[in-house]
């Protein structure tokens, strides 16, 4: 659970909302740390110190104690150091990759990214995600370090991985040292499947298949007439004119029957349950290894099945109008 923010840490984040501060807009990689965007602010430790230095200061001042200010100038040259120290500690970082697979909606995402940390040892380094969570992590001199971050999702589409802050209080704990990153990189997310949903078409309720032939392959098999659920693109439309009444096209693979999964078949749904829905069949299809093709509109995948297929079909319903996040 990430700790609630302090008010100098709340004053960091609105003084990142000006126009002139690095990290606000989406940024290609690899992205490297440098001066120009790397702030400091006092933690609130560090501004009691920076009051009792004054005190010390006007005190020694007031009662002309030279060990005095001798003191409260070694302690300010100290913190002056810690502060240089928390700037170095970021200096040259670079966020080399990021990279996530597609998850379903309403599934954590997980998000690899891969640091590199360059000659200098650099410890007590934290990163907050956009989500809220903190992962604190070291990085030694030389090396490099990956990291996994969970992102919630909540719609299908595109997923812009937003802000990331990369920061540290090291040595002292006086200052806070940081720089936020929002790398220009998106993920799809896949529909969220439908549960509890119909078997695939042409199968059982115990998802055997039925004898009758399946609608979908390579080579035409024979016509027969119409019924009610078949596709429109499958009407003979030159042999229903010659005899006066619909005839379909009846397809046979020679590999095993093809699976038919049709955005017009289920036109009495909600465009956001058909998407569940074939979601769910295109998960079912590619578990029982049985060739199946996709129709949504503007585009027609397979038949086919495997991997890619499996990809290829997710994506084209998760980028189908009204599911940008």
């Amino acid at each position: 659970m990430a700790a609630a923010p302090d008010a100098i840490e709340r004053f960091g984040r609105l003084a990142t909302r000006l126009p002139f501060v690095r990290g606000r807009r989406p940024e290609p990689l690899p992205l490297t740390l440098d001066r120009k965007r790397i702030y400091v602010l006092p933690t609130r430790i560090g501004l009691l110190v920076a009051a009792l230095l004054c005190a010390m200061l006007v005190g020694a001042l007031n009662y002309n104690n030279n060990p005095g200010l001798m003191l409260a100038f070694l302690l300010a040259a100290v913190v002056h150091n810690g502060l240089v120290m928390a700037h170095l500690t970021l200096s040259g970082l670079q966020l080399s990759s990021l990279q996530a697979a597609p998850v379903h909606a309403g599934e954590p995402l997980a998000v690899s990214l891969r640091l590199l940390g360059g000659r200098r040892a650099r410890s007590g380094l934290e990163l907050l995600d956009p989500a809220g969570a903190t992962l604190r992590f070291d990085l030694p001199a030389g090396a490099d370090t990956e990291l996994q971050a969970l992102l919630p999702t909540q719609r299908r589409g595109w997923l812009p991985l937003g802000r990331w802050r990369l920061s540290t209080t090291r040595p002292l704990g006086l200052v806070r040292a940081w720089s936020w990153w929002q790398p220009d990189t998106r993920v799809l997310v896949y529909p969220r499947p439908e549960r509890d949903g119909p078997p695939l078409p042409g199968a059982l309720d115990d998802g055997r298949p039925q004898s009758r032939p399946q609608r979908s392959g390579e080579d035409v098999h024979h016509l027969r007439e119409y019924r009610r659920g078949d596709a429109p693109r499958q009407i003979a439309w030159k042999a229903s004119a010659r005899l006066d009444r619909p005839m379909v096209r009846e397809y046979e693979s020679g590999s095993g029957r093809d699976v038919e999964l049709d955005w017009l078949a289920l036109s009495g749904l909600p465009d956001e349950r058909r998407i569940a829905r074939l979601t769910r069949w295109v998960l079912d299809a590619e578990r029982e290894g049985r060739r199946y093709r996709l129709s949504v509109p503007g585009t027609m995948l397979g038949p086919a099945r495997g991997a890619e297929h499996r990809h290829a079909c997710l994506r084209a319903l998760a980028l189908l109008p009204g599911g940008t996040q």
